[in-house]
């Protein structure tokens, strides 16, 4: 069997298929809760600690050249290394946020999962039901 073969055969499993939607998913889900931390929850938390802005904040680690703006953008823009433990911030922020949902979502399924009933066994084949008939009337 040729490698081309045995690829087609990988890359056409329902497995493959089913990660594939789920990464497709998940990047957009990503994005999603990324602006629901940058444009909701961000600019509230700032509210509330006397209008933060994380994404501003930041340590210089080098020497700031003569005229540069002291934001971190400008700093960037001039090479300063910098620390930017604000965006760091807003990143973590971002993932507790996904791993929340994602926990609530797998509970949900676990929930919806020990509801639905099992299912009824299926009947045995008519012809078992015959032999048991034929077993059950000879010990007779």
């Amino acid at each position: 069997m040729g490698m081309m073969q045995e690829f087609k055969e990988f890359a056409v499993k329902g497995n493959v298929i089913d990660l594939a939607v789920g990464v497709i998913i998940g990047g957009a889900f990503g994005k999603i809760v990324g602006s629901l931390v940058d444009d909701v929850i961000m600019p509230i938390v700032g509210a509330i600690f006397g209008n933060l802005d994380f994404s501003s904040l930041y340590v210089t680690l080098g020497k700031v050249p003569e005229g540069t703006a002291p934001t971190l953008a400008a700093l960037k823009e001039a090479g300063v290394p910098t620390l930017a433990y604000g965006n760091f911030i807003t990143v973590a922020i971002n993932f507790i946020i996904l791993a929340f949902i994602i926990f609530m979502m797998v509970k949900q399924v676990n929930r919806l999962k020990r509801e639905t009933p099992p299912a009824a066994p299926a009947a045995p084949p008519e012809d078992v039901v015959l032999l048991r008939e034929i077993r059950d009337s000879l010990r007779k």
